[in-house]
């Protein structure tokens, strides 16, 4: 297992800590694999063309022909809206959160608002009230819009904010907002490549003070 190591992260002061959800705070593989396999079955789409991070409707655009698009879109909704079985917390995230207030934290996520709040409630979270998602955005990821719409709600710079991710695309999309990256090793071995790579949360502890938040080991 390769180690832990916060790199220029360390004893940086940032002005708030915006989190990815899927890998990141929640774990929902098993759903997620379910509801592709199916999904794939059906439409007969090789696994490996499933990018993961990538808004829902690109990947039908991607794959899909565009008369069986809104059939296509519609199935993996539905799969996933209706099955939570298995969708819990990832670890640390509680902590995390907790760790920090509504002025310092935000989630920003490639899933649908409806789809979001299912896996929320599923995953008892203390989720902060600002959750930009991909219905919120013009733009998905690797798009930076919802890393940037996320700092804009709390009201924090971009630059000043640390993006914790487990996808490249998520962390694609945070360097173009010009954010800090965290990249978790929750979804490959080996993680996204980002300003500091960490197993996942339960690795790290998250500081706030007045003057902002730093992360440090546990």
């Amino acid at each position: 297992m390769a180690s832990d190591d916060l790199g220029p992260l360390t004893d940086r002061l940032f002005e708030a800590v915006l989190f990815d959800s899927d890998g990141t705070l929640i774990d929902s593989t098993p759903v997620v694999a379910r509801s592709w396999a199916r999904w794939s079955h059906k439409y007969r789409i090789g696994d490996s063309d499933v990018r993961h991070g990538v808004p829902v409707i690109e990947i039908v655009d991607e794959l899909i022909d565009p008369p069986l698009r809104p059939q296509a879109l519609a199935d993996i909704r539905s799969y996933e809206l209706n099955d939570v079985e298995g969708v819990v917390a990832m670890p640390g995230a509680v902590e995390a959160l907790r760790a920090l207030d509504a002025d310092t934290s935000a989630i920003a996520t490639s899933c649908d608002r409806d789809l979001m709040e299912v896996r929320l409630a599923a995953s008892a979270i203390p989720a902060p009230p600002v959750v930009v998602t991909r219905t919120d955005v013009e733009h998905g990821k690797p798009a930076p819009d919802a890393w940037l719409e996320a700092a804009r709600r709390i009201g924090a710079d971009p630059r000043r904010c640390l993006v914790v991710e487990d996808s490249q695309v998520g962390v694609n999309a945070a360097r173009a907002a010009g954010c800090a990256t965290l990249g978790l090793r929750t979804t490959t071995a080996e993680g996204p490549e980002a300003d500091a790579r960490v197993q996942d949360l339960s690795r790290v502890r998250f500081h706030k003070d007045p003057d902002g938040v730093r992360i440090s080991l546990r």
